[in-house]
């Protein structure tokens, strides 16, 4: 869309820098001794730091994405699907053109073209910052159990200070090298519609060069009168366009390579758009 604090002896800084730079060396008696222990608040500003560094550093790309809709439910199934080219160009342009449609004549031009104007919307102005993963918006604390992905041990609960359709509640996980959000599990913070009982997002991001672009996005939402409409985007054949030298992150003496981002526009609308669109179209 974390980590306790204690201190490292200097062959623990080693082995951990030469696991960052040089990954086919081992330390002292193959020993991993994972990533530095943070505290919340130190990851979170770490977060934030490089998520600006980031968006500064990259001017322009493009991309393609497949918009796929099901929805299983009263009074028939209905599907659609959008295949998008997509350029962004710094600070706040994306163009979108339509390179093929199917199905649902309705879901395409009131979800899916409806989804691109969100989009476009959220990160102009004021809006980018209404949707920031930072301290202005959100509650963070430290999530026991991180699971086993080492590229992303930082786990985080994540909870909106004023709860907004724009803003979501859940779990994000953090790169330890790059300081980048790679996943999200979560919710809208606030429901947008008396029709939807629930709403599950699902994010995922991938690397491309020295930045963290969305890699796939699944949202599912449960209508109260039954019926579920899966909404699922696929990010595919990125390609940096123009971007500049990026900086380093650097917590507590360990220097990370600051690299990767994470473009978190919180389009919760569009995990909402999709069954609510859908219901009042009958």
């Amino acid at each position: 869309m974390l980590i306790g604090s204690r201190s490292h002896c200097l062959l623990i800084l080693a082995c951990i820098l030469l696991g960052v730079l040089s990954p086919g060396r081992q330390c002292v008696q193959n020993q991993d001794p994972g990533p530095p222990q943070l505290t919340v608040s130190q990851v979170v500003d770490q977060l934030v730091k490089m998520n600006a560094e980031r968006a500064n550093a990259l001017r322009s790309y493009r991309g393609r994405r497949f918009y796929g809709l099901d929805y299983a439910g009263f009074p028939k199934h209905l599907h659609a699907e959008m295949l998008v080219d997509m350029t962004y160009t710094a600070p706040s342009s994306k163009e979108f053109t339509i390179v093929s449609q199917s199905g649902e004549k309705w879901i395409i031009d009131h979800v899916f073209k409806r989804l691109l104007e969100t989009e476009r919307a959220a990160i102009e102005g004021e809006n980018s910052k209404r949707t920031a993963i930072d301290n202005q918006n959100y509650n963070f604390t430290l999530v026991a159990a991180a699971g086993d992905d080492k590229r992303c041990p930082y786990a985080l609960a994540v909870e909106p200070k004023v709860p907004t359709k724009f803003l979501f509640r859940g779990r994000i996980w953090v790169n330890a090298m790059d300081f980048a959000v790679c996943r999200i599990e979560a919710e809208p913070a606030k429901n947008p519609s008396f029709w939807i009982k629930r709403t599950d997002i699902r994010h995922s991001y991938l690397k491309v060069g020295d930045f963290w672009l969305p890699k796939e996005n699944t949202s599912v939402s449960t209508l109260r009168l039954g019926g579920r409409a899966t909404l699922t985007i696929k990010y595919q054949n990125y390609e940096i366009l123009s971007a500049h030298p990026l900086l380093e992150a650097d917590v507590g003496g360990i220097a990370q390579l600051g690299r990767g981002w994470a473009l978190i526009c919180a389009k919760w609308t569009k995990d909402n758009v999709a069954a609510d669109a859908i219901w009042s179209s009958h």
